[in-house]
């Protein structure tokens, strides 16, 4: 189920990107909107990581820039050269009230995630990083949706923990995933923060960041 509004192709003069993610959504975006990419997990676990003291947007900005910083230096020194791909990073968390809700480890904390997000409203950010490796350029911003959770019963809940489809997510769910499964879940913002990259305003950056041109960071995202 495609949740992204109106993708955009791209044309064959836009610039490549190295995906420092394996994720299957984020590629899935990428590829909706016609942009050409490759895509290598960059080495770089977060899972023992603690925010101290950051917004949440601020965190998951980091983490993406810490991934986009591996993805960089797994970067062969060819492929920095006239018309290398900018390295793209990303990470999505969840917020609710004061409590900052990442990817679960295992069942139990995916079941505990997802109990805690039933019958209520909670954010979902996503950051992302871009590095420009000839110039050393870098951008950093985060987007942010508001999803609301209909009441899920602990049958439904046990389910779906059973399925295993709550590896490898953000708040132990994927939204297009969740809503073709008949969840009742409603949002506000771009859906596709929530599925793990705001591919609407990526966009606008790359259209204003054209090799060796200004910095993009000028024009409004």
């Amino acid at each position: 189920m495609n949740l992204s509004e109106a993708p955009t192709r791209r044309t064959a003069s836009s610039r490549r990107i190295h995906l420092a993610s394996r994720s299957p959504r984020r590629q899935q975006l990428l590829r909706e909107h016609g942009l050409e990419f490759e895509a290598r997990h960059p080495g770089f676990e977060d899972s023992d990581l603690q925010p101290g003291r950051v917004t949440p947007p601020q965190w998951v900005a980091a983490l993406a820039y810490l991934k986009a910083a591996a993805g960089l230096a797994q970067l062969p020194a060819t492929a920095r050269d006239e018309a290398p791909p900018i390295v793209l990073g990303a990470d999505t968390a969840c917020v609710q009230g004061d409590r900052l809700i990442g990817t679960p480890r295992n069942a139990d904390e995916a079941r505990e995630m997802i109990r805690a997000l039933r019958d209520g409203a909670h954010d979902v950010i996503t950051g992302v990083a871009l590095i420009e490796p000839a110039s050393g350029r870098r951008l950093l911003f985060a987007d942010t949706a508001r999803v609301e959770v209909g009441h899920l019963s602990d049958a439904q809940i046990e389910e779906y923990i059973l399925s295993g489809d709550w590896r490898g997510k953000a708040g132990a769910y994927n939204l297009s995933e969740r809503l073709a499964a008949g969840w009742p879940i409603r949002y506000t913002g771009d859906p596709a923060t929530v599925m793990g990259l705001p591919v609407r305003r990526l966009l606008r950056l790359l259209d204003r960041w054209p090799p060796g041109g200004a910095d993009p960071r000028g024009a409004a995202a």
